[in-house]
């Protein structure tokens, strides 16, 4: 299997993230969703799931994604690579403006850019052995003989985990975690060189998660990938990401690099976030302040006017509820919009 790096490689086999190369440029993305109603099934309004998001991502590093259940994480994920036509700005991967194309010109972009999905057993054809899933990217994209195929699909089992000799069993034959790996192989097969992953870990057992993440840190040496890393797992994030960015209703509330956030959070909704997580330590976790958010997150139909958070924050202020927060960068790579920061 051809080895790629996307950034450098440390002497240990870590991912030095190039910071001097965004493989992946998003700038002010929507993602609206009509609503319909009546027999004439007129548009009456709009879901509003991805609002106005904009952000890099540095070849060789994994930007995790964090926020609440149906905040827009995964529909994020999904326009970016462009599995839904997006309702208004720019996408670029590797220099090349991806926002509107279709067809044949999209096509042709997918070996660069794939995804590891949440559900290992409901993105695997429960038809198809193993064997035809991984080998399916071949089918499409090049013109490998048979021998050539059962080769590379022996090569990516190999790279995943998954001894060879399963090629010809189906999904229903394996655990969640070697269905995972097989979601993974199928991802790796045409060389791509930006990879999201949506949860991969969100429906496996607390003991396979670990096997699956040292899995994809493993390949990311390997293969110089960059990644999306998709997730309400706080910790998790923390362990795998290079930067964070923070979702709440369809809008980036901060984005800093790792230990900035985790440390010296600056938003309300992270500070509120990071007290959720639970500290190993028992002695500190007793000490620790817990934020608890009052009420229920609104509508992505019909947002606050104002902050998005404005009807939930702690620290709410009158110009909160009237008037967006500016996105602003606040040092070394830590950006919010928040009034109380101004």
């Amino acid at each position: 299997m051809t080895l790629r790096v996307g950034g450098m490689l440390k002497p240990g086999g870590n991912v030095v993230p190039d910071e001097n190369r965004a493989l992946v440029k998003v700038e002010n993305l929507k993602m609206h969703f009509p609503i319909h109603r009546g027999i004439l099934r007129r548009e009456v309004g709009q879901v509003k799931a991805v609002d106005g998001v904009s952000f890099d991502i540095f070849a060789g590093e994994t930007l995790g994604l964090v926020g609440e259940s149906g905040c827009g994480k995964s529909t994020v994920g999904r326009a970016i690579l462009r599995l839904y036509d997006i309702t208004d700005g720019t996408i670029s991967i590797d220099g090349k403006d991806i926002s509107h194309i279709s067809g044949e010109a999209l096509r042709d972009l997918r070996p660069e850019m794939q995804m590891i999905f949440q559900d290992p057993q409901a993105s695997l054809n429960p038809r198809m052995t193993v064997g035809s899933i991984i080998a399916e990217p071949f089918d499409e994209h090049t013109e490998f003989n048979k021998a050539e195929k059962r080769e590379k699909v022996a090569a990516l089992m190999d790279a995943v985990g998954l001894s060879r000799h399963f090629a010809d069993r189906y999904p229903h034959e394996f655990s969640g975690g070697q269905r995972q790996r097989i979601g993974i192989a199928r991802a790796l097969a045409l060389n791509p060189k930006f990879i999201i992953c949506d949860e991969p870990i969100a429906a496996l057992d607390v003991s396979i998660q670990a096997q699956v993440v040292n899995l994809l840190e493993d390949l990311q040496a390997k293969l110089g990938l960059t990644y999306l890393f998709i997730s309400h797992d706080l910790s998790m994030i923390r362990h795998l990401a290079t930067r964070v960015a923070v979702m709440y209703l369809g809008k980036i509330v901060e984005l800093a690099p790792r230990n900035a956030l985790y440390d010296a959070p600056l938003h309300p909704y992270t500070e509120a976030l990071l007290s959720a997580v639970p500290h190993p330590d028992p002695s500190v976790e007793t000490t620790r302040e817990h934020i608890i958010l009052q009420g229920d997150v609104p509508s992505p139909s019909n947002p606050p006017k104002g902050c998005n958070f404005c009807t939930r924050c702690p620290k709410v202020q009158d110009i909160c509820r009237s008037k967006e927060p500016e996105w602003r960068d606040y040092g070394d790579g830590h950006f919010a919009a928040c009034h109380l920061l101004e």
